[in-house]
């Protein structure tokens, strides 16, 4: 493990256990809230005091392509020097052009902090009007802090939640701030060594992985908006969205373009371009139908400093496209599985159902067309969908299905396996589909001509219990079936392996009557041969047993023995 992730892991740790002492408060729907607004706090104070420390850098620093050179001779003193430096420090456009978040006085983190520690009834500032503003509480402390950001940064008008609602006592609010305090996010150490790290990959490490544990603690209800790390970074790994327009019709707290902008990155990191100039080559388009975690996937993108639209607000994303002119170069979507009383008039004769009108008792296959609506017609997609829909033939999925393997748009199909989720035990598997199989870049390399070709790959054998009820994928895993899967497109490396690993024509899947569960395609992996002679084999199980059977009348004497000293006979 690197000295970077050990640090990040036993921060994980410290501001858990101080959040969690709110769980005897309020419960894990309420609290995230409140933890979550201080997170998104203290980032956007510490980004915004990194950017300070360059600007004061460049005003100070006299070089011939430095246009924010801010002379000394052109002061009559030091203190008329340093006033000036101070006043340009305060103008809210050297923030923007860094994609920086402005964040006014009274709402930044040290601010926050020394106040806090006051008694309630001092008296903070004077208003415009002259007015003695005192302080009310430390949630009201708080919420003013998110009201003036909101007020200077028009992107995030209707985003940052109120937390005085919660009725938070005030020594445990200043607890909790006083924990975010102890840790640098912009300079961080470990055993006295200086970490690479920046306040955007600290905290945006830690806002995610405090979704996962709220998503834990609230069980069903938190699968709302948290799709399990491993499963997105697998899709992103497998799709490679690195350049163009990526949208989520079910975004929930935005994992797939967190997960994303961490592929950017390290895409970026090997071919040794900076990953600041990739990164504005994406343009991120989302949709949520909930308006809580609509607000917590805007929250995200700005933790990540990540330009997005998200839609003017929340909305059904049938029945109020945010984005309906979009032509999408990726789409990934986890949207909630099976869902029965989905369907309106409205959507009868839908321009979407282009493969046919979905079950109005089941939205599968309506999210599943709703995406390749806005896919652009060399666009590529992955759908999370219950396993069911590869093989239903109710109501027309079975019709649908067909439809789109005979027009040549399934890529691959990948079997999960179970208890992978938090929130439900139905097994899924994941749907990659294209309009175009002739062309495509697979990142800057042209990929094979794939027409008439479906992969298959049953990976319900992989991955480990990482507790008594969750499975989860190791990083081999994520990388063997990326390969996998990049091998078949390229023609580069593939081969079909019994048991994991089939590429099928659209032949194959009319003989399987269009069902397209992986396990009938790949079919049963090689068995060992067997080489030990049947008598020795014979000879060496039968001593085996026969060890075992005095084993176990060893232990049922034994247990006879300690039930009679309890007075209990068998």
């Amino acid at each position: 493990m690197s000295i970077e992730q050990k640090f990040l892991n036993e921060l994980d740790t410290k501001l858990w256990k101080a959040a969690d002492k709110l769980r005897s408060s309020l419960d894990a729907a309420n609290y995230k809230h409140i933890v979550l607004g201080l997170i998104f706090l203290k980032y956007v104070s510490d980004a915004f005091e990194e950017r300070q420390e360059e600007l004061l850098e460049l005003f100070k620093t006299n070089s011939d392509d430095n246009i924010y050179y801010l002379p000394r001779d052109d002061y009559d003193s030091d203190a008329e020097y340093e006033e000036a430096i101070q006043s340009e420090l305060e103008l809210i456009e050297y923030y923007q052009e860094a994609n920086v978040i402005w964040v006014p006085k009274h709402a930044r983190w040290t601010y926050l902090k020394e106040t806090a520690a006051l008694p309630i009834g001092d008296v903070l500032w004077q208003d415009n009007k002259g007015q003695d503003v005192k302080l009310r509480s430390i949630s009201w402390l708080v919420d003013n802090a998110l009201d003036e950001i909101e007020k200077e940064n028009p992107k995030l008008k209707g985003i940052l939640n109120s937390i005085s609602q919660y009725q938070l006592e005030n020594d445990k609010l200043t607890g909790l701030i006083n924990t975010f305090s102890d840790t640098s996010f912009s300079k961080a150490e470990y055993n006295g060594k200086r970490l690479s790290l920046h306040s955007k990959d600290i905290l945006g490490h830690v806002y995610e992985y405090f979704l996962g544990q709220f998503a834990l603690a609230e069980g069903k209800q938190g699968g709302q908006y948290w799709t399990p790390k491993s499963i997105v970074t697998l899709i992103v790994e497998m799709l490679e969205p690195y350049k163009g327009r990526i949208y989520d019709p079910a975004m929930g707290s935005g994992g797939f373009f967190s997960s994303n902008d961490k592929f950017i990155e390290a895409h970026a990191r090997e071919k040794h371009y900076n990953a600041a100039d990739q990164r504005k080559k994406i343009s991120i388009y989302g949709q949520e139908a909930n308006p809580t975690t609509w607000k917590l996937a805007a929250m995200n993108m700005v933790i990540r400093g990540l330009d997005f639209n998200f839609g003017k607000k929340n909305g059904d994303t049938f029945l109020d496209d945010q984005h309906p002119d979009l032509r999408a170069d990726y789409v990934m979507a986890n949207p909630p599985f099976n869902i029965k009383d989905w369907w309106h008039g409205k959507l009868e004769g839908d321009a979407r159902w282009k493969y046919g009108t979905p079950p109005q008792g089941n939205a599968n296959f309506g999210w599943m067309q709703h995406m390749l609506y806005h896919l652009a017609p060399t666009g590529s997609m992955a759908l999370l969908l219950a396993n069911g829909s590869m093989s239903s033939n109710t109501n027309n999925e079975g019709a649908i299905r067909q439809k789109l393997i005979e027009e040549d748009m399934v890529e691959c199909m990948v079997a999960l396996p179970g208890q992978l989720f938090t929130n439900t035990q139905i097994p899924a598997c994941i749907w990659f589909l294209t309009k175009d199989k002739k062309n495509g870049l697979r990142l800057d390399k042209e990929k094979r001509n794939r027409s008439g070709e479906t992969l298959f790959i049953d990976a319900r054998n992989l991955g480990f219990m990482k507790d008594r009820v969750l499975r989860d994928f190791t990083d081999d895993d994520i990388k063997k079936l990326a390969y996998t899967f990049h091998a078949w497109q390229m023609g580069e490396g593939y081969e079909d392996v019994a048991g994991f690993c089939y590429s099928a024509t659209i032949k194959d899947m009319k003989k399987h009557d269009f069902v397209l569960t992986p396990g009938r395609y790949v079919g049963a992996a090689d068995q060992e041969e067997d080489t030990e002679p049947f008598n020795e084999k014979m000879t060496r199980l039968t001593a085996q047993l026969k060890d075992q059977f005095v084993e176990s009348d060893r232990l049922e004497l034994e247990i006879k023995k300690n039930l009679g000293g309890l007075g209990y006979e068998l």
